[in-house]
């Protein structure tokens, strides 16, 4: 495991880095899981720590479970509504694409107080996601449709006075899935860039992840309401074991993948803190009580690999695969005297197991990873030095960007791919270049094509020229250089993928970004879109604690049989 040292300000020592053609590798990225740095679990101990309450405050829905309910948020600082409209649709019109205009469910986390003219503004708009108009006091805007199975199955079997067959949950994890949560001004809602004071949401998608923490409330409360409804007297609310392993799903398409590309500051923010975590981690021996705590995580990671459910063959196999590496590092002993002895060791598994490896490590010492978990905000300027000599820009060019220098843009394979926004819906698809038609409106998203070019024109120049020069000279390089200068002196940099190869799999960079949101079973439906499930196994908020809930399980049969205790 090679690695850089780089100092760090916020805990003042060196910290020593996996290199970033490590890190950076997109099968890498794609094999990530939820750590303590994910978003989920960071608002979780915040809501911890400041003792936030939640209060259902109005719930104006029909025996048939259809109206409107709204959650009051109240924090050390603020206040916050979360309203919720619940319609009928038929089946064939819930779907899970962008394309869709009906949901089971659509709602907003609002800031500040709401009344009924407002609520009665919502309604009109909510309801329309895209093409309504919010209110700028609204800070999220999202919608969900249910697992029609799920949903009845529980319903049904709590009228009757039963408890839902915890298999059935174990198929999919959730009772209500979000197709888009939208924040940062999007249709009229309110920008990030107002939320950099608010001490509640000022980091990355935190705004997000509360609104829908508090759906999966919604859901649970929704069940044991309609169940209510139908069995009257003879109904008994969901068990609180089953009411904390239900999350939230999420339904994620090629509409995430551009984002990373898009941002690679905050990529790099994201990627660096958690990196510096880990080597906070990584420094310390190995004692014997952490050294058990870590099994015990390990085999945890291991059953949850065998509940995963997925249709994908590969993530399948990758999951076994992982599940077998793991169960040496539980049965056999581990004799390395520091951690990062022991991860090195572990350099020859795959990555899903690796991975896992690393997000069990970083429970060992919270004191010490959680600090980086509030640095996830990023500069996103990118800028070029003046009077530097253009020898500078091609050392960087060579050092840090290899992986473009050295990949063959004259092969047809490797720009086979071509990305576009649909006109229906602006969604990004890929086009087969030569064949399909839209290549005249290809996104710039080709980094490691560009970068090539940049590095052939940059050779054919005289190094002792400044870089202000070249670029006066050669304009269209201007945007490209100024990303290669800037990401080249960040600790992790560019995601090191081709997105034009023909062999390319965007899924890595859903996963990479789900993992950092917190997600927890991947499910990939093809290499273009991936389920997933949110806050699954996380503690209910009328009972909120911080306690770890790294890789969630199905409640055992004793633990069902223990009564209404959580």
């Amino acid at each position: 495991m090679n690695t850089n040292t780089y100092h760090d300000n916020k805990v003042g020592r060196n910290l020593i880095l996996r290199l970033p053609e490590d890190v950076m590798k997109p099968e890498r990225l794609g094999a990530m899981h939820q750590t303590r740095l994910s978003f989920a679990r960071t608002l979780l101990r915040k809501i911890t720590d400041e003792k936030w309450t939640l209060k259902q405050d109005i719930w104006s829905l029909s025996p048939e479970g259809y109206g409107h309910a709204v959650y009051k948020l109240t924090t050390p600082s603020h206040v916050y509504h979360l309203v919720i409209f619940c319609d009928e649709i038929a089946d064939e019109e819930r779907n899970d694409r962008v394309i869709a205009q009906k949901w089971d469910v659509t709602f907003c986390l609002v800031s500040g107080e709401v009344d009924d003219t407002f609520i009665a503004r919502l309604k009109s708009s909510v309801p329309l996601q895209e093409a309504g108009r919010q209110p700028n006091k609204v800070l999220v805007l999202a919608r969900a449709n249910k697992s029609v199975r799920v949903f009845e199955h529980i319903i049904e079997r709590l009228a009757a006075g039963e408890q839902p067959d915890p298999q059935v949950l174990a198929q999919v994890g959730y009772i209500l899935r979000t197709t888009a949560v939208y924040g940062n001004g999007k249709f009229g809602i309110q920008d990030f860039k107002s939320l950099e004071n608010n001490p509640d949401f000022n980091q990355s998608f935190s705004a997000q992840m509360c609104a829908v923490y508090l759906l999966k409330q919604f859901s649970l409360d929704w069940v044991d309401y309609l169940a209510r409804q139908r069995g009257g007297n003879r109904a008994v609310p969901l068990h609180p074991k089953l009411q904390r392993y239900l999350g939230v799903g999420n339904a994620t398409g090629l509409g995430m993948a551009p984002y990373l590309i898009n941002h690679p500051c905050i990529v790099d923010q994201w990627l660096s803190m958690r990196e510096k975590a880990l080597a906070t981690v990584l420094r310390h021996p190995i004692h014997p009580e952490k050294l058990n705590i870590f099994k015990n995580l390990v085999a945890r990671a291991i059953l949850h690999l065998h509940e995963v459910v997925t249709i994908d063959e590969l993530q399948q196999q990758l999951n076994t695969t992982a599940s077998e590496e793991l169960k040496t590092i539980v049965n056999m002993p581990i004799e390395h005297d520091t951690w990062r002895a022991f991860l090195q060791s572990c350099a020859h598994l795959s990555f899903e197991a690796q991975e896992i490896i690393i997000s069990c490590l970083m429970e060992l010492y919270p004191e010490e990873t959680d600090q980086f978990a509030y640095s996830m905000n990023a500069d996103t300027t990118m800028d070029l030095p003046q009077g530097k000599p253009l020898a500078d820009l091609l050392s960087l060019l060579e050092k840090r960007y290899q992986w473009a220098i050295q990949t063959d843009f004259e092969n047809p394979d490797n720009i086979y791919w071509f990305w576009y926004r649909s006109e229906d819906k602006e969604e990004p698809r890929l086009g087969i270049r030569n064949q399909d038609t839209g290549v005249e409106k290809e996104l710039p998203l080709d980094i490691g094509r560009q970068v090539n070019r940049l590095y052939r024109a940059v050779k054919q120049n005289d190094p002792k020229q400044t870089i202000a020069s070249f670029i006066l000279n050669n304009p269209k390089f201007r945007s490209i250089a100024r990303r290669v200068w800037t990401m080249g002196h960040k600790p992790m940099g560019d995601i090191q993928m081709n997105v034009l190869q023909k062999n390319v799999l965007p899924i890595h960079l859903l996963r990479c970004k789900l993992s950092m949101f917190g997600a927890t079973k991947f499910d990939p439906r093809s290499d273009r879109w991936v389920r997933v499930t949110l806050f699954q196994g996380a503690p209910l908020f009328h009972h909120i604690n911080a306690d770890e809930w790294l890789f969630p399980l199905l409640p055992t049969t004793a633990e069902l049989k223990q009564g209404a205790s959580s």
